[in-house]
């Protein structure tokens, strides 16, 4: 009862403008993003859930109808597949190669292991990839003295400050719903992460609304138990760059060019992916309207009366089939069985769509058939050897750039805040120290890079250690270990003189 008087209250403040109220998360003060953005997030987050409103159509009596529409969801396919290329599990990522940085290394190691990173950030990277951009945020779990990864999505994600190279201060938005006194309640947590006076500060604010399209009223921490333990306003010092990662990928917004929110590589495809779902959702309604009709007399299903009085059908056919259409006539005046049935446009269907699949091959980066359609098989994708001068190969060089720095900025992230909770007590490797070795073999023949480095040795324009890195993915030392073991496995051949390798003695 107390509560809701407290409540009341501060509706009226708010109304009188002396309690903080927030219509759309936008509206806070603090942040300088247009709502237009999230409008468009929203949109390509409806194109890669593939939920699309019913198709209304009239049927031939005019009376209007609906159906559920078929989509073959061209994002989600595009985005698995990227991500896959850009990242999996077989991903190594090494702090530093000497005991400098020993503990440093043991410390990711274990925390990446510990959070699941490889397969979590291959899952999420096509989240990144479909929605134009994704937070990754270390935070320090108390109980279990870890640090540990928080995973915020492009629709959370609220930038405050930004210059031309990064993202330095944001807002993450976190929504929750309850029921207070039979009603649903929502809490919006707003996570501010700031520069002020040269220290690190994260200041939480709580939000309530009885109205899910509002963010509502702001209210103590306490008033929501899960985040009754957080503090209003933390501080961290000795920390160098923000306890966050925002990876976006690579491509100018050409959508708002004054936005610091990245751009999805569907974003500029979302009319061919529409074109692509419209010829796939005719496709398989005209499938089945294809079905078989055949036109019969109406006499031919009618029940007659024989000499007996006992009433039977003239002709029976299966009451299972919706084959048959009684149409009205009679079979004596010359109306035959006739086969309504047309032929489906299949090859004009399936022409369309793989036309549309080359645009949307081209639009978002891939080379010119990764994806096709047969009437057989349905949707392929290519699993041909991607050359180094292909459309997917460049793109993939494109967006491993931006990965590549992401992580390296999120692994002196972590060990920054674990220096500052006294769980970690190393160096902090710089940006150089950190080396990624990304998994080629998912883009490459292994057999062609045999050639290709058996050809440069032979050449003298490689050496072993490094054919062995390229082939294998090895790093330095698994490298220089796997040439002791192939060099004590080489038998000892005799010495041989200069003198006897010219024939001394001859003449």
């Amino acid at each position: 009862m107390f509560e809701k008087i407290k409540n009341l209250f501060r509706k009226a403040g708010a109304e009188l403008g002396m309690v903080n109220s927030l219509t759309k998360i936008v509206d806070h003060p603090k942040i300088n993003v247009e709502q237009s953005e999230y409008d468009r997030i929203a949109k390509s987050l409806q194109y890669f859930e593939g939920k699309f409103d019913d198709v209304k159509y009239y049927n031939s009596e005019h009376e209007l109808k609906k159906r559920p529409y078929m989509s073959i969801n061209m994002m989600k396919v595009v985005a698995k597949r990227m991500a896959s290329l850009l990242y999996n599990e077989q991903c190594r990522i090494i702090v530093g190669n000497d005991e400098k940085f020993k503990d440093a290394n043991d410390f990711i190691q274990a925390t990446l292991s510990d959070n699941g990173f490889n397969k979590n950030f291959e899952r999420y990277l096509e989240s990144d990839l479909v929605l134009g951009g994704l937070v990754i945020r270390p935070y320090f779990d108390v109980g279990q003295k870890k640090i540990k990864l928080s995973w915020c999505q492009a629709p959370t994600i609220y930038p405050l400050r930004n210059n031309t190279n990064d993202v330095s201060e944001i807002a993450i938005a976190s929504v929750n719903q309850t029921i207070e006194n039979d009603k649903v309640i929502y809490y919006t947590l707003l996570e501010f992460h700031e520069w002020v006076n040269g220290a690190y500060q994260i200041t939480n604010e709580l939000y309530r609304s009885e109205d899910k399209s509002i963010v509502g009223i702001q209210v103590p921490l306490t008033s929501y138990e899960p985040y009754s333990g957080l503090e209003s306003v933390a501080t961290l010092e000795n920390i160098t760059r923000p306890q966050f990662v925002y990876l976006k990928p690579q491509g100018f917004n050409n959508r708002n060019i004054t936005s610091p929110l990245g751009i999805g590589v569907c974003d500029n495809a979302l009319s061919t992916l529409k074109q692509i779902n419209d010829t796939f959702d005719q496709f398989n309604w005209e499938i089945k309207m294809g079905q078989r009709r055949v036109a019969v007399p109406e006499d031919l299903t009618s029940l007659g009366i024989d000499e007996r009085g006992i009433k039977q059908p003239k002709q029976v056919f299966d009451s299972s089939q919706n084959v048959f259409i009684k149409m009205r006539g009679d079979s004596e005046d010359g109306f035959k069985i006739t086969d309504l049935t047309s032929d489906i446009r299949s090859q004009a269907y399936i022409a369309a769509l793989n036309n549309a699949l080359q645009v949307l091959e081209m639009q978002v980066g891939l080379t010119t058939g990764t994806f096709s359609f047969d009437a057989k098989g349905g949707l392929k994708t290519a699993t041909e050897v991607v050359s180094e001068n292909s459309m997917t190969q460049q793109t993939r060089s494109s967006q491993l750039t931006m990965i590549d720095r992401a992580i390296k900025e999120l692994i002196i992230s972590v060990l920054e805040l674990a220096k500052a909770y006294e769980a970690y007590n190393g160096d902090i490797p710089t940006m150089g120290d950190i080396s990624i070795d990304f998994d080629d073999g998912v883009v490459t023949d292994k057999q062609q890079q045999l050639d290709f480095f058996t050809q440069a040795k032979s050449a003298g324009f490689a050496s072993t250690k490094l054919a062995i890195k390229k082939v294998f993915g090895y790093t330095d030392d698994q490298a220089e270990d796997l040439i002791k073991e192939i060099n004590a496995e080489v038998p000892n051949e005799p010495e041989v003189s200069g003198l006897a390798e010219f024939g001394e003695g001859d003449g």
